[in-house]
């Protein structure tokens, strides 16, 4: 059972709707239908607890650095097992959102922290496609600007993204991992929760889904 939701995303205002920063915006989205403040502090984290138990954490260590608040998450009992990851990949298209067990690293620096830091990949991710700076997909320094840089108005469904998002990590946590995988890898746009109406009316572009993040 999934007891610690965890947004990957690097602190402070500059990152705050970058690419990089998707896990951080679901967490914030999750927070804001189920009414948790974000304003508890431990475990290098920022972080509420839903009334259901259910921990929503947004480490404060940087993306690169993620599993030194993970092991302390750890260290305070919580199972690898009992972790859901949500973070940002360039391997997948932008809007495309999958759900895993295990595995390596993809390349993601955060994940690899982690996995260095607790000693396992045995935890759940959930993955939400950014996809790669067109025409240089495989050029690393353009990647690191890429994914340090705001969403483009042409990606304003964003939202939508994160709703799907949101709804996969409910679907997790009502269902269970293995059922959530068949659900959310089966194709886009299918799962139900959250109130998508209202969301979608606060979040029709980028710049109204930041107002609606940072209000909720």
């Amino acid at each position: 059972m999934i007891k610690l939701v965890v947004g990957l995303g690097n602190p402070g205002s500059r990152y705050l709707f970058t690419r990089h920063n998707v896990g951080f915006m679901v967490v914030d989205l999750l927070a804001r239908r189920w009414e948790v403040e974000l304003e508890d502090r431990g475990c290098q984290s920022l972080y509420g607890v839903s009334p259901d138990g259910v921990y929503l954490v947004k480490p404060q260590t940087y993306v690169n650095a993620s599993g030194k608040a993970i092991r302390a998450w750890v260290n305070r009992g919580f199972s690898p097992r009992e972790i859901l990851v949500v973070h940002d990949d360039i391997d997948l298209p932008f809007g495309v959102v999958r759900l895993k067990f295990g595995g390596g690293s993809g390349g993601h620096k955060g994940l690899r922290s982690i996995m260095e830091e607790i000693g396992t990949g045995d935890f759940a991710r959930l993955r939400i496609g950014v996809g790669r700076p067109p025409g240089r997909e495989h050029d690393h320094e353009a990647i690191v600007d890429f994914l340090l840089s705001p969403f483009s108005s042409q990606e304003e469904d964003l939202m939508a993204t994160l709703r799907l998002a949101a709804d996969a990590v409910e679907t997790v946590l009502r269902k269970g991992l293995d059922s959530a995988m068949n659900l959310v890898n089966r194709k886009k746009g299918e799962l139900g929760g959250g109130d998508s109406e209202s969301e979608l009316r606060e979040g029709e572009g980028t710049g109204d889904m930041k107002k609606s993040l940072k209000e909720g």
